[in-house]
């Protein structure tokens, strides 16, 4: 890396563009519109404490503070390994990805569960304990709520009743997440682990790959245009896409890793890791997916060095010479409607947005049943699907236009919180997760134009995980080293 600066500073049209770039980039700065971005007002940690969510739940927990007090519980669960928030918190965050037998999401459901009591045992039991506070907190509850009421005014509340639940715990888990992460030590064991476990399950889709594991299907690609394409990885997501989402919002926490870590063998151990786990994303020939990773690799470059950007073109020049033929039949592919799968969502976007006109205000319900009972009607050419296809527009089948605007300034709020972090962040390592997350969310939201990324459970509650890793991100200066366990 070093050598490659000296060879870049050595150049006289690098110095001029460097020069070009960092003038563009103190104009950017010094603009009211950024500088209003980057320094919100209001942003306290008693910000939220008049909010209907704080009352109720200052009621919630003075009932069940004395409850536990009159039952002299506190001896019951003294020294209690169910007292470790940070353990059971972090166990389904680790164990989402592989856990795809017996099913996965009811069992990802449970530990979350186990994750919601130890925090409420912890909030219980220590009254001088408060719930951390985060920009983003009363947007996720907000959220939670809003789709919690389409799910109840849903047209077929029958099937929509488990999945609308199942979401709602999974969103509100992100709020649990952020307020069992204490240390800084634990921050960083769990993105550690969280690497590790992409790295795994990748290598698991490579094995796949090379031996031709597991379930294929005849509508995940168009064989009269892809002929070559074979078998499309789906590793432990049960599908190229879904693997595809869940990859973005890791690699780029693997690249932060990578750069941040201060020996060699660490250096190797995560370069390892993101090389492992950028090979199956090949390998899923998901191009949603290879947007995705090009746009956050594009954002991961430009919030830590701008001037990186300048040798994108380059760097697309080199994998065209490098990438199989394959992968670029695949991506250039992009756009072209004689592609069955492209004029396949083209059509669903159509039938969606018809539907929709009938239905913005308060959706139809989450969940397959609800989305076939009343899409039908208003497909073009027939076309039969279970979802939207497009995460923005399966928001508002779910619960209405309500759940989009919420959900748009959520991450209207997640954006500006990293990126204020950022511009005051001294610390490299922080500096670098606060990129990572950023750009992560950035290229998941890329490809969640083109598929519905929450059809998957578990690639739902990494991403409300990831959302909360983010937030958590956001404030590891301040916290203290710790330990893993306290």
């Amino acid at each position: 890396m070093e050598q490659m600066k000296q060879i870049l500073d050595g150049s006289c049209l690098w110095r001029l563009l460097s020069v070009l770039c960092l003038w563009c980039g103190r104009q950017w700065r010094s603009s009211r519109v950024v500088q209003w971005f980057l320094h919100p007002a209001g942003w306290v940690p008693g910000a939220s404490e008049n909010s209907v969510f704080f009352r109720l739940w200052s009621l919630v927990r003075g009932g069940l503070c004395r409850l536990y007090k009159a039952l002299h519980l506190d001896r019951l669960f003294s020294g209690s390994v169910f007292l470790h928030t940070w353990f059971w918190c972090a166990l389904p965050v680790v164990l989402a990805p592989v856990l795809c037998k017996f099913s996965p999401s009811i069992l990802v459901l449970g530990l979350a569960l186990v994750g919601y009591a130890s925090l409420l045992l912890a909030l219980v039991r220590d009254k001088n304990r408060t719930l951390a506070w985060a920009p983003t907190n009363r947007y996720i509850l907000l959220y939670a709520a809003v789709y919690l009421a389409g799910t109840l005014f849903s047209v077929n509340l029958k099937t929509s009743l488990l999945p609308g639940v199942l979401s709602v715990a999974f969103i509100l888990f992100a709020v649990a997440l952020y307020n069992a992460i204490t240390t800084r030590r634990q921050l960083d064991t769990l993105l550690a682990l969280v690497v590790t476990v992409g790295a795994l399950v990748s290598f698991y889709g490579i094995l796949q790959y090379l031996f031709g594991w597991g379930y294929q299907s005849a509508a995940w690609v168009d064989s009269d245009m892809f002929s070559s394409i074979r078998f499309r990885v789906p590793a432990t997501m049960g599908n190229p896409n879904m693997m595809g989402q869940y990859l973005l919002l890791v690699i780029p926490v693997g690249g932060a890793k990578l750069l941040s870590a201060k020996d060699w063998p660490r250096r190797l151990y995560y370069l390892a890791c993101c090389g492992v786990m950028c090979v199956c994303m090949i390998l899923t020939f998901s191009r949603g997916a290879w947007l995705g990773l090009l746009f956050a690799g594009a954002v991961f470059a430009v919030l830590w060095h701008p001037q990186l950007i300048l040798l994108a073109p380059f760097a697309l020049v080199g994998l065209y010479f490098v990438l199989p033929e394959t992968v670029i039949s695949r991506f250039t592919s992009i756009g072209n409607l004689t592609d069955n799968s492209t004029s396949y969502r083209v059509y669903i976007w159509m039938g969606t947005l018809a539907m929709l006109k009938d239905y913005w205000l308060c959706g139809i319900g989450p969940g397959d049943g609800a989305f076939n009972m009343v899409y039908p009607a208003y497909s073009y050419n027939g076309i039969v699907a279970p979802h939207a296809h497009n995460l923005f527009l399966q928001i508002v089948c779910d619960a209405g236009i309500a759940a989009l605007g919420v959900f748009l300034l959520l991450l209207f709020v997640y954006f500006r919180m990293l990126c204020s972090a950022m511009s005051r962040e001294k610390d490299p390592a922080s500096r670098l997760l606060q990129i990572a997350f950023t750009a992560g969310v950035c290229g998941f939201l890329v490809q969640a134009m083109t598929d519905y990324s929450f059809y998957n459970y578990r690639v739902m509650f990494l991403f409300w995980a990831v959302l909360a890793l983010g937030a958590a991100s956001a404030r590891r200066t301040s916290l203290p080293e710790g330990r893993l366990f306290v």
